[in-house]
């Protein structure tokens, strides 16, 4: 447990006189809340700050709008992007009548989910290993009005720049579909992976591998060490605070979203995850298929058969959709399959000790909220692990290769987000067990979500005017 006087001794050490409160709303985007370093006090930390919490999406209604942000001390750590120094702590919500924990938070979804593990018996630890993509461009433009619609990004490295007058060009474009782990001139953007793998290591996240990704015009990947179910929401949460602001401190803009190209390789948020109990993995048997046991097939069963309506939380976008395509580059077949990448769920075969024996799920992507996603997976798991749910006979072939009539017989995900809330609504309990995900919450999430379809769907798009204008 950090206490104060640690925190205090923290910022005396970084000279930092301000303070950073953070909070995230129910889509996870982060808010901050500053106040000077003489205001965390003890009657702060132990009562909160009082903020308006209907103003953040999804949180509150108005008529409820009083709340608090009660610090979390062991989150606080120094922001390596300010300069003087802040010290920065992530936040719980509370009712500002009762004091308690707000049902809305977040964040404490996470956490009760966390408990709920350690109350079913089955293990008192998940581990989660989240591998966000994302973009770096050089410049992005977009707009929608009544009249017109566009959108607009650029990248020197971006195949499309092979003709433009660059005074001079020296080529070096890295073509579609053809970035993955180029060494330099054609990765252009190693010197700011260094430069967000520097902070993400001073805010506690280990660095095992950064590298160019697959798409042109600016993919990356940097890989974070696994942690606890709340420990790595919290790290997600800092990771892309930190690529959008280093970027953005080099020139460039960084962006999680899915599909912000056409013809490329989209940003998926693959996710790693394990079960332990006693310091000791679960889902390793060296006689099972691909090293899994019995309590890893029943989980994986169970994130099989829950995966449309996890996507409405995991892959929460209608872009998402542009990504989740079959037979293009996502894994959109609900198979599992060891090394295979074309299956929703892939087994890890590059490390052999139990220790390292996981599931990814690589359906999800870096637009969800890792409060509401982490403990989506882990709920769907365990309730495959409770009722036993067999996940059949691996596809240990190419997917993406096998006839259409082959390819029917494979379940897949939801086509869009409307279908994805559909399956939300209708498979939910999973969700509900020992009320980690409230009801208003999932109903909150559902209609929020189906107006931002809503708007998008209303709206005319340049495609369209490609198609039909002339039709």
């Amino acid at each position: 447990m950090t206490t104060l006087e640690e925190v205090r001794q923290q910022m005396e050490a970084a000279g930092a006189a301000r303070v950073d409160l953070h909070v995230s709303d129910l889509f996870g985007r982060w808010h901050r809340f500053s106040i000077p370093a003489a205001r965390l006090t003890p009657e702060l930390v132990a009562r909160g700050l009082g903020f308006d919490g209907s103003s953040l999406r999804g949180l509150q209604p108005i008529e409820e709008s009083d709340m608090l942000l009660v610090p979390d001390l062991g989150t606080a750590v120094i922001d390596p992007t300010q300069d003087p120094p802040a010290l920065s702590v992530i936040c719980d919500i509370a009712d500002s009548i009762s004091g308690q924990r707000s049902a809305r938070d977040p964040r404490g979804i996470a956490a009760r989910a966390e408990e709920y593990l350690r109350g079913t018996g089955i293990a008192d630890t998940a581990y989660f290993g989240p591998e966000l993509e994302f973009f770096v461009f050089d410049e992005v433009r977009y707009q929608q009005v009544a009249n017109t619609g566009f959108y607009y990004v650029d990248s020197a490295e971006g195949h499309w720049n092979t003709g433009r007058d660059e005074q001079p060009n020296r080529g070096a474009k890295v073509p579609p579909k053809s970035g993955y782990a180029p060494t330099a001139p054609f990765d252009r953007l190693a010197p700011l992976r260094w430069a967000i793998a520097d902070a993400l290591t001073a805010v506690g996240q280990p660095v095992e591998v950064h590298h160019h990704e697959v798409a042109s015009g600016g993919q990356c990947e940097i890989a974070t060490r696994f942690d606890s179910l709340l420990r790595k929401a919290d790290q997600v949460q800092w990771y892309r605070y930190l690529v959008r602001n280093v970027a953005r401190a080099h020139g460039q803009v960084a962006t999680f979203m899915p599909k912000p190209l056409g013809g490329d390789n989209g940003s998926g948020m693959h996710t790693h995850q394990s079960l332990w109990k006693d310091s000791l993995p679960l889902f390793h048997d060296p006689n099972g298929y691909a090293g899994l046991s019995q309590t890893a097939r029943w989980y994986l069963g169970g994130l099989l058969r829950h995966a449309p309506a996890l996507l409405a939380i995991c892959a929460p976008t209608t872009n998402s959709y542009r990504r989740l395509v079959p037979g293009f580059e996502a894994p959109v077949h609900l198979a599992y399959s060891a090394r295979n990448r074309s299956a929703a769920v892939r087994i890890p075969t590059v490390e052999e000790q139990p220790a390292a024996k996981r599931l990814e799920f690589r359906s999800p992507d870096g637009m969800s909220n890792p409060y509401l996603a982490f403990p989506a997976m882990l709920m769907a798991g365990l309730d495959g692990i409770r009722q036993r749910i067999d996940p059949g006979d691996p596809v240990d072939r190419n997917i993406y290769e096998l006839s259409a009539a082959d390819a029917a017989r494979i379940p897949h995900t939801p086509a869009t987000l409307p279908a994805a809330l559909d399956a939300l609504e209708a498979d939910r309990a999973f969700l509900q067990e020992g009320g980690v995900f409230p009801a208003e919450v999932i109903d909150t999430w559902i209609a929020l979500k189906r107006a931002e379809v809503q708007e998008v769907e209303t709206r005319p798009t340049p495609a369209e005017y490609e198609a039909y204008f002339n039709g």
